[in-house]
């Protein structure tokens, strides 16, 4: 990939509403350049979407955890997300290698609301689990360097 690509990824990484002037102004290209980079950086698949970062606390779920799971009994079919999809508190849910089958990513108001979860994922997936409460953010969604 070449160097001006990877500098428009960044940017727009950085900031996502970033007009096609302003990157053309940042890595010296024109505005049209800037915007045909774009396009077809969206084409390739590396720009797979925009979206907005939103402020959780103010939305009432100030409360991060990172929930594993394993299921009771693993020879049953793996439909675990498809089990859990309708949890809107589970933002994230990767499947993993190790001793978990999957990491959810949840957030809630506080720990009542967690402890409510946790009973409404076991119950719905047939799994037990092992949580991580964060205590704090250090830093989240990096951009690019």
């Amino acid at each position: 990939m070449e160097a001006t690509d990877r500098q428009i990824l960044s940017l727009l990484a950085t900031d996502g509403r970033m007009s096609f002037t302003a990157l053309g102004k940042e890595t010296g290209l024109s505005t049209s350049a800037a915007h045909q980079r774009v396009k077809r950086l969206e084409e390739r698949g590396l720009i797979t979407g925009y979206g907005a970062t939103v402020d959780h606390d103010q939305l009432g779920r100030s409360l991060t955890a990172f929930v594993s799971i394993s299921p009771f009994d693993p020879s049953q079919p793996d439909d675990t997300p498809d089990r859990l999809r309708d949890l809107t508190e589970i933002e994230s849910c990767w499947s993993v290698a190790g001793n978990e089958s999957y990491i959810l990513k949840i957030r809630v108001a506080n720990p009542a609301a967690l402890e409510d979860l946790l009973a409404r994922i076991r119950a719905a997936a047939s799994v037990s689990t092992r949580t991580t409460v964060v205590l704090s953010t250090c830093f989240e969604n990096r951009p690019l360097d």
